[in-house]
């Protein structure tokens, strides 16, 4: 369990969050053009349709780009430094900014191979996406 801050969840992004909570990660994909897109949105990135769809994605990935947080972006975080900030490539194509976690922040690689792992925020019903080592 983590002491992190609780991100908003709205009617859009609700069942990405409900699908994160059962260990599941989620992401859109246009009915019409097939693109798929993360974060979540109303509209295709691509095409502009209103047709997304809810999508299981595979969990893997590989690290697009990183920083290694020293000091705590935030004083929640002030424990879990130092902090490998991520974004990840998912093998479907969207990027997300997550976190590198099961590993030495000086191990990080850009083109690491990674999957998903969830992480509980405190006594909430969130539970975050972040990534470990494949």
């Amino acid at each position: 369990m983590s002491a992190r801050l609780i991100p908003p969840v709205s009617p859009l992004t609700e069942p990405y969050w409900q699908a994160a909570a059962d260990g599941q990660l989620l992401i859109q994909r246009c009915e019409s053009c097939h693109a798929c897109s993360f974060p979540p949105r109303a509209h295709c990135a691509e095409c502009g349709s209103e047709k997304l769809a809810w999508q299981p994605a595979s969990g893997e990935g590989t690290v697009y780009t990183y920083t290694i947080a020293y000091r705590p972006p935030h004083p929640v975080f002030s424990a879990e430094c130092p902090l490998v900030i991520a974004v990840v490539e998912l093998t479907e194509g969207p990027r997300l900014m997550t976190n590198i976690v099961d590993c030495e922040p000086d191990s990080v690689r850009v083109g690491m191979a990674v999957e998903v792992t969830f992480e509980s925020i405190d006594d909430s019903d969130v539970h975050l996406p972040v990534f470990r080592p494949r």
